[in-house]
């Protein structure tokens, strides 16, 4: 059996006007993050981690932003496509970390679990959401920006 592993991280800004998705959940909050498609940062993370896995260059390269389709794009069919050019490969596991100083992550992460899970056809077990604050610091510390982080393994029968 051969394993790749791959790693991914998105940053976005925090603005007014724009809902916040992380995971393809969507979370109350006055503030967004802004982005060409949804700017869901977890999924990307995820995207690009899968990509990188399989050496399959990175979520720009599939989805560019300067192509209008993907203008306002749901980010879990990105990552619905992304699962279908994996078809040489098997998913062993993602495991992710946002990091974010508010709103609170913990009630939603259960449910971000879940549907990255269903968008990639594997067990809710094989996924990992973790989430951090930047104890005030910095741009994640005055809610200005969100950071994400994943690593995925991939392996071939």
């Amino acid at each position: 059996m051969q394993f790749k592993i791959g790693y991914g991280c998105d940053t976005h800004r925090m603005v007014e006007g724009r809902k916040l998705i992380l995971g393809g959940v969507e979370i109350p909050f006055e503030k967004g993050l802004l982005g060409h498609s949804d700017a869901d940062a977890l999924t990307h993370a995820v995207i690009d981690a899968l990509l990188g896995a399989a050496a399959m260059g990175d979520i720009g390269a599939h989805f560019p932003d300067t192509n209008p389709q993907y203008k306002g794009a749901d980010s879990i069919e990105l990552l619905k496509q992304t699962k279908a050019l994996l078809k040489d490969y098997q998913i062993g596991n993602i495991d992710a970390v946002i990091i974010i100083q508010k709103p609170k992550m913990l009630p939603h992460v259960p449910k971000m679990r879940e549907t990255l899970a269903e968008a990639l056809g594997i067990s809710v077990d094989c996924v990992s959401v973790k989430a951090k604050t930047a104890e005030g610091m910095g741009d994640i510390g005055r809610s200005e920006l969100v950071e994400t982080r994943c690593v995925a393994l991939l392996y071939q029968a």
